[in-house]
């Protein structure tokens, strides 16, 4: 207690000394009680009159409260004595301006910009100043004064951003162009910036100006970064197809035998189900890569594409093709992913899992890498819970849990014990397992977490038996197995004997997930709708919300409805997993920028 005794008493009585009065400053400021901080900021830049942040909040209470006198005379007296900073005189011709006396106001910011002449430098923390007061003609010119004098000078970023503000989009693309093509590292800043003004939409004006901007650039300069920003312009515009041809030119044009753009655009391509615009990029690298692994990569996202494109595929056909490249490539590390592409085949397409099971057995007696022996591990384990050996592919994740504990795939794992154990009816394990993931880095794998053991504790607590919460896993199951007829059947058996009960809301979004699986889109509806009517205040109902929203947005094509819906999570779920996305697809429904 002795100890503690005189640093108590330090923390009482030192603290001012330790700047208090700064704390205290600031705190009232920022709370608008302009009358109480004057009071401090007076102090404060009396005693630290070199200090420029405390004279500029002190000109700023002055203003505040204006006490534009006060405000003024302070400001001379800093300028008569010959030290003063340039933006001084930005602070005397503003407050004048709020004393409505243009002449004195002229004056004052005439005084910042000769400034300039003398010294560029000035410019930046004029221009700054400037912006700071909203001043944004004034603004440009302190930076372009400043870049004439002085060409090793770059305020071109500054002068794009100020371009934004204004509203003057055509002239922010120009000046960003002219930024890249001196300094192509800072593209994926500009990228950013630029993606708060574009939409998906590719007849939105500022969509129209980009694009003519780049072109006419493109058409007077052979530079590739033209063709890139095309490209990017034209995945956010989701026409893949256009931005495919805008990568065949970077490629022919740099001739460095560099495929992985391509590659990326195809994949992006193959998620967004344009299946065309996919098969052509693969099918470009297949034809023009001479690398083994890429042609073999390419193959196989082109057996993907071709099993999407056809509603019935002709499976004995897609085997022989697999067949035809294991012999080709054999068990080798580089084709681990084939042996993977194939044993997933075999399992959800052609319901063999034991012969999958042995494929990725000998892929396992090869001399791995620890990720990707993980990698191959998951992926027999998933095939043993198809097959519904839990037990074996319980040991499998949990060795892959344990060699890359720090791992995301390590918590992936995690969650495939937790899942697993779910499947085979253990649920206090998968309790235990999911509550170590609701941390976890990956923010999806935190959310599946989270929702499984919901599912669990509050079903557990509501039925002791565990009925109900059984079925649903058992239909969980079947889902997973790619069984969707079986699982609704369960579904529709649970939703009939547990009417009422808490896991009604589960087996709802469930049954409307399998439902837009066999594109029952109606069902699917009628399923969201009654989650959002009978349980609209429960865990679940931002999920059905935006599901419903997704459905009408993409499949129904009510964009008002799927308004309605992205509303509702936006104003009263704020803190869910969709709230970026609802917010962003209700922008980009009503027309708006999008950051």
């Amino acid at each position: 207690m002795k100890t503690c005794f005189p640093i108590l008493l330090f923390l009482l009585f030192g603290m001012p000394l330790l700047g208090q009065q700064d704390f205290l400053a600031q705190q009232y400021f920022n709370d608008g009680d302009f009358d109480k901080a004057v009071v401090f900021y007076e102090k404060l830049v009396s005693s630290n009159p070199r200090r420029l942040d405390y004279a500029d909040q002190l000109v700023k209470c002055y203003q505040q409260l204006e006490a534009y006198d006060k405000a003024v005379a302070f400001l001379q007296d800093q300028i008569d004595s010959g030290k003063a900073h340039p933006t001084l005189f930005i602070d005397l011709g503003y407050t004048y301006d709020l004393m409505e006396d243009p002449q004195k106001r002229d004056a004052g910011y005439q005084k910042a910009m000769d400034l300039i002449e003398s010294n560029p430098d000035f410019g930046y923390v004029l221009g700054f100043k400037f912006q700071q007061y909203a001043l944004l003609d004034l603004a440009l010119k302190a930076y372009r004064r400043s870049m004439e004098l002085n060409p090793e000078l770059d305020y071109n970023t500054q002068i794009a951003r100020i371009y934004g503000e204004q509203g003057e989009v055509a002239l922010m693309y120009e000046a960003y162009m002219d930024l890249i093509s001196q300094r192509e590292a800072i593209k994926p800043n500009v990228l950013r910036v630029l993606q708060g003004f574009v939409t998906s939409d590719p007849e939105n004006e500022n969509n129209v100006l980009l694009r003519k901007t780049l072109l006419t650039r493109a058409q007077s300069d052979p530079n590739p970064l033209w063709n890139e920003m095309l490209s990017w312009l034209f995945i956010e515009q989701q026409q893949y197809s256009s931005a495919l041809s805008q990568e065949k030119a970077i490629y022919r044009r740099r001739e460095s035998g560099n495929l992985d753009r391509i590659s990326s655009l195809g994949r992006i391509a193959e998620e967004a189900a344009d299946l065309e615009a996919a098969r052509d990029a693969f099918e470009f690298i297949e034809n023009q890569s001479g690398d083994p692994i890429d042609q073999l990569n390419a193959r196989l996202h082109l057996i993907d594409i071709g099993l999407l494109e056809d509603a019935s595929p002709n499976l004995g056909k897609t085997q022989k093709t697999y067949e035809s490249l294991m012999e080709q490539y054999g068990y080798d590390v580089a084709s681990i992913q084939l042996q993977i592409s194939y044993a997933n085949f075999l399992t959800f397409r052609m319901e063999e899992p034991e012969a999958a099971i042995e494929i990725l057995k000998r892929s396992l007696e090869q001399p791995l890498p620890e990720y990707t022996k993980g990698y191959v591990k998951l992926n027999l384990g998933d095939i043993l819970v198809y097959n519904q050996r839990f037990n074996e592919a319980l040991i499998l994740f949990t060795q892959v849990q344990k060699e890359l504990k720090n791992d995301v795939m390590g918590q992936e794992a995690r969650f495939k014990v937790a899942q697993t154990s779910f499947y085979k009816g253990d649920f206090d394990w998968a309790l235990t397992q999911l509550k170590v993931l609701r941390n976890s880095t990956s923010q999806l794998i935190a959310n599946d977490a989270m929702q499984l053991s919901l599912i669990i504790s509050d079903n557990s607590l509501a039925d002791s038996t565990q009925t109900a919460l059984r079925k649903y896993a058992q239909a969980d199951l079947l889902s997973y197995r790619k069984k969707q007829s079986e699982a609704l059947g369960v579904l529709e058996e649970l939703l009939l004997t547990h009417k009422g009960e808490s896991i009604e809301d589960e087996a709802l979004l469930m049954q409307g997930e399998l439902l837009e699986e066999i594109e029952d889109y109606s069902g699917a509806r009628m399923s969201y709708l009654k989650i959002t009517e009978f349980y609209d205040t429960d865990i679940l109902a931002d999920d059905a919300h935006f599901a419903l929203a997704e459905l009408y947005r993409t499949k129904l094509n009510a964009p008002e409805k799927a308004m309605e819906h992205y509303r509702e999570i936006i104003f009263r779920f704020q803190d869910s997993y969709y709230f970026p996305q609802a917010r962003k697809q209700f922008r980009i429904l009503r027309g708006d920028p999008v950051n």
